[in-house]
This record gives structure tokens, C-alpha cells and sequence, in this order.
């Protein structure tokens, strides 16, 4: 357990944003975080549970202590070679896109369709991460938690998880209540691939047959061309969620926009696409001073350079605003906003 006052977020946050943290602590296995919470370690809430800051706006410093879980380890835990079913498993600090490339590489299917999405495996199931017709929330199996409170270990069942649109029980009535340590999911052999995307479908046939690995190196082709590299300008890839609203709702606005696309989710309702609707309201490339909506891609939001995250906060808020008024929908952040607003 490594403990630091006073440090720089700039780095742990793909916004690129300058705040501080009063304290972070590196969190690097199990006996760690049960120790830490069962009152071995002192620390100063409030707290505050950080990855990769892919899915984080700071706007202020953070006065408070930051966790950040650094357990490491991919385990195939359980595996029925005649069913070609199996589990595997990967600690919270792993890189989301390492554990989909061993997966990919081991040919082991499920999770193709969610390559390059930015962030740690801790972050999954509290986000329900998905793309291109795929969700995380149907390969994951169990999360194993510890309950900041006492230390004592909980796992989570995928029922108990929850799981809806880019939500489950740890963004709601758990929220900031347990540390995600390590998830567990289902995978198999025998891939059934989800080209259900046009985009997706084309770009794989463009690299040969559809295969596990095709299908991974279609959705990254896709993501570069249409996504900044965090590295290079500083964002959290999509902004807001795409709005699901009520089928009369879409057939009214699709009826008055015939261009405009309408998804079906997976509970029956209608989806529609927060890029397009921002787009239409003539937000794509538009620039305040640094903060700005990316030229390519309306549903990501930008630092320039020198935004601070309150400029980011604001643009995202006019987005809504303008997106309100002409289409009668309300947008939702994905990103959470951590500070004073």
C-alpha cells in the first residue's frame, strides 16, 4: 500500500484536468483494502474510487482520499472443454483492453465487441459498459467487492449487480459503499459474433472472414477513426448516454426527422443516438476557449488544452440545454462529475 498527500491528478485523469487530491492511496491486493477499512489504516473521508479517470470531469480539487486499486491477475477459473464454456477472471487494476486482447488471443469470445472502450475491468460493472450490441452485464457472472465500511468481503451476484443501460446497483444504492477487487466472466470457445452494427459488419468484411480477431480489429479501426486519443487531446470519450425514451416518442420524432436513428434496447424501449441529436443542434466542432465538442464526434466533449472542468461542466450543460428545447429529450451524463458545480 503505497499512500501520497498532496498529488497532482493531471495524470489520472483523461481529461488531462490540473486539480489536486489531498490524498491517494495505491491499493495493490485484497489484505490491503481489508486493512484499510477495517480500521488499520487511518485515512480522511470523504473518498473517492478512481481507475483510469476515463469516465471523471473534476472541477475542483479533491478534498478527500482517492483509492486506487492496482490489483493485477487474469485466472481462467473454471472451464468445460466439451461445452467450450468457461469463466475467467481479471483484478479490478487491470487494463479493460488487455483482458479483451488476451480473451480475443485465447479465442475465447464474448467480449470482442468491447475493444479499446477505455478504463479498468473495476469500472465494468459499475459503468455496464457496452458497444456495437454488446453489454457487459451479460458476460459478467459475479464481482467480488469489499465493503469500505468494515472489510468484509461481498460478492455480487449478476442479478444482485442490478444491471441496466450504463448503470447497476453500484452507481445507485451502493454507490461508493464497496471497492470492486476482482470480476468474473463467462466466455466461450464457441463465439456466436454480434455483427448486428452495419458499420461493424462492413469493417469486418473489408478485413476477410469474421473472426474473433477481425472483429476486435474492426472495432478498434472504428473507434480511432471516430475518437480522440486521450493521449493526444484530452476527453472521456462519450459524454452522455444515448436517451432511451418511449417507442410514441420515437415514432413522433422520427416521423418529424426521418433521418434521425432510432435503436431498439434490450428491454423493448427505443434508443436514440445523443451524437446525431447534438450534432443537429450544430454542436459538433464548436470551441469555448478550450472547451469544446470534438469536430468528428458530438458526443465527446474536449479539452483543448487549458479547459478547467467547470468550462466542461458549462458547455455540457448548454449541450442539454439546446438538445432540450429542440427535441423535447433530456441527455444524461455518462461522465460523473466530481467536485463543486
Amino acid at each position: 500500500m503505497m499512500i501520497y498527500n498532496n498529488i497532482p491528478l493531471k495524470k489520472y485523469n483523461t481529461f488531462g484536468l490540473d486539480y489536486m487530491a489531498e490524498c491517494m492511496i495505491h491499493i495493490r491486493t485484497e489484505k490491503e483494502a481489508t486493512a484499510l477499512f477495517n480500521g488499520t489504516v487511518n485515512w480522511k473521508k470523504p473518498f473517492l474510487i478512481l481507475g483510469s479517470g476515463s469516465n471523471i470531469l473534476f472541477t475542483s480539487d479533491f478534498k478527500g482520499t482517492i483509492l486506487y486499486p492496482e490489483l493485477k491477475g487474469i485466472k481462467i477459473e473454471k472451464q468445460e472443454s466439451d461445452k467450450g464454456n468457461l469463466i475467467a477472471s481479471a483484478g479490478a487494476g487491470v487494463n479493460w483492453d488487455d483482458f479483451v486482447e488476451w480473451s480475443v488471443n485465447k479465442g475465447f469470445g464474448g467480449l470482442e465487441n468491447l475493444s479499446q472502450i477505455p478504463g479498468k475491468v473495476g469500472a465494468t460493472p459499475i459503468q455496464n459498459i457496452g458497444a456495437y450490441g454488446v453489454e457487459v452485464k451479460d458476460q459478467i457472472v459475479k464481482v467480488k467487492t469489499i465493503n469500505i465500511n468494515d472489510g468484509s468481503v461481498r460478492i455480487f451476484s449478476n442479478k444482485e449487480c442490478e444491471f441496466s443501460y450504463r448503470n447497476s446497483i453500484f452507481k445507485n444504492s451502493e454507490k461508493g459503499k464497496y471497492l470492486v477487487t476482482r470480476v468474473y466472466y463467462s466466455l466461450t470457445t464457441n463465439p456466436l459474433l454480434n455483427l448486428s452494427y452495419e458499420s461493424l459488419k462492413e469493417e469486418v468484411n473489408k478485413l476477410g472472414a469474421e473472426t474473433l480477431k477481425n472483429v476486435r480489429q474492426a472495432v478498434i479501426n472504428i473507434r480511432r477513426t471516430k475518437l480522440p486519443d486521450p493521449d493526444r487531446i484530452g476527453n472521456a470519450g462519450s459524454f452522455f448516454k444515448n436517451p432511451v425514451v418511449q417507442n410514441y416518442v420515437a415514432i413522433n420524432l422520427k416521423n418529424e426527422y426521418p433521418d434521425m436513428p432510432v435503436y431498439k434496447d434490450q428491454e423493448g424501449h427505443m434508443k436514440l443516438a445523443s451524437g446525431w441529436l447534438i450534432d443537429r443542434c450544430g454542436w459538433k466542432g464548436k470551441r469555448t476557449g478550450d472547451a469544446g465538442v470534438h469536430e468528428k464526434q458530438a458526443l465527446v466533449l474536449v479539452n483543448y488544452g487549458k479547459a478547467t472542468g467547470m468550462e466542461i461542466f458549462k458547455l455540457s450543460e448548454e449541450i442539454k440545454r439546446s438538445v432540450y428545447e429542440k427535441f423535447g429529450v433530456e441527455l444524461e451524463r455518462e461522465v460523473e462529475v466530481v467536485g463543486v458545480i
